[in-house]
């Protein structure tokens, strides 16, 4: 590394800290931090232990972020002041000093900025994911087991725990429906980027004439809530089926209706569940299933106002990413408009580069 190189990764680096800046607001987490201490200073707050801990939890959060800010902030503006300095007494051994640390300085900035994006209210949560094949017969429902492994494989890297809930195999391959939770930290916050529909082109191994196809499915990823959140669901507003259940998974396949189909008459979502042995145990899950969509169905409806305009649904014109495997390769994201070619290693798991291009994309638009 030259004086120029370094130079350019202290303005790249600038940025960086000017857009922690933008997403984290450390005016406004401050302010709040005073509001909470004057709080605190009245007896009477303490009175209300569980509000009293819920406060005193978002305290410990916002100062946890504001020091993390701080000190990134500081640590590039003090690598900006040293280099000038060194620079100015042509000091080549602080100078190389410099250069030595630029790629650990520039990985705890790059760490944090994704870690700031991920402090949203629900971004530490497991996510529910379903993926659901789109017009296509085989060819779709082929790419919909693909996306499923992508994401059971992503898990596994990261070392988080899958828990399957419903899962109905194709005619002849692939998946007619799938739905499953990712339990682990910040799950959420980075697999809320996959809603939407996921486009591919490809040879298709199912046509004999070796022909392109082009292929969609659609993902919906939702937090898993807590059980104390405020979402009402009335017997009215809601429609139960039940189906035998399909695939593996014991004796009670095909022979017991304990799988629960739940739609939501007013928004027309739809969940199901067959992962359970009981009915009533899938009922309860199915529950919890359609709970998280509609807290997220509100959630985005309420940032449609804040950004004035109407919420769309996930239709199939709402594509997020097109994954090409001929006649070249390229994964290609709608939102970050950054091209990867590793297409193999992305359709084995290999997406925090993808998925952290889009959070930035996003926190800067």
């Amino acid at each position: 590394m030259d004086a120029y190189e370094y130079s350019e990764l202290l303005k790249k680096l600038s940025i960086k800290i000017e857009n922690i800046k933008n997403i984290i607001k450390p005016d406004e987490k401050s302010s709040r931090l005073d509001e909470i201490d004057t709080l605190q200073q009245n007896p009477d707050f303490w009175n209300d232990a569980q509000n009293a801990s819920i406060v005193s939890q978002e305290k410990t959060k916002l100062e946890r972020i504001l020091e993390k800010y701080n000190g990134a902030k500081s640590s590039v503006e003090d690598a900006i002041e040293y280099f000038e300095m060194a620079k100015s007494e042509s000091d080549e051994e602080s100078l190389e000093m410099l250069y030595a640390d630029a790629d650990t300085l520039n990985e705890n900035i790059n760490a944090l900025e994704v870690q700031m994006m991920l402090s949203g209210d629900n971004d530490g949560n497991n996510a529910i994911i379903s993926i659901h094949p789109g017009a296509g017969g085989t060819e779709s429902q082929d790419w919909a087991n693909m996306l499923y492994r992508m994401y059971l494989r992503w898990a596994e890297r990261r070392g988080f725990k899958v828990e399957g809930l419903d899962y109905q195999a194709g005619d002849e391959a692939g998946i007619k429906d799938v739905s499953f939770i990712i339990k682990g930290e910040n799950v959420y916050g980075y697999l809320k980027v996959e809603n939407g529909i996921h486009r591919l082109v490809r040879i298709s191994p199912f046509d004999s004439n070796a022909k392109r196809h082009t292929s969609f499915s659609s993902v919906m990823v939702s937090p898993e809530i807590d059980d104390d959140v405020d979402i009402v669901i009335e017997d009215k507003d809601i429609r139960i089926d039940t189906y035998r259940a399909s695939g593996a998974g014991g004796q009670h396949v095909n022979k017991t209706e304990s799988a629960i189909r739940i739609t939501h008459m007013e928004t027309n979502i739809v969940v199901q569940c067959q992962n359970g042995r009981s009915q009533h145990k899938n009922k309860a899950t199915a529950m919890k299933m359609l709970k998280s969509r509609l807290y997220e169905y509100e959630m985005e409806k309420k940032q449609a106002l804040v950004d004035g305009v109407e919420k769309s649904d996930n239709g199939w014109g709402h594509q997020i990413r097109s994954y090409v495997l001929a006649p070249y390769q390229q994964v290609k994201d709608t939102r970050s408009n950054i091209p990867y070619s590793n297409v193999d290693g992305i359709l084995d798991g290999d997406i925090d580069k993808l998925l952290e291009g889009v959070l930035i994309s996003q926190s800067i638009s």
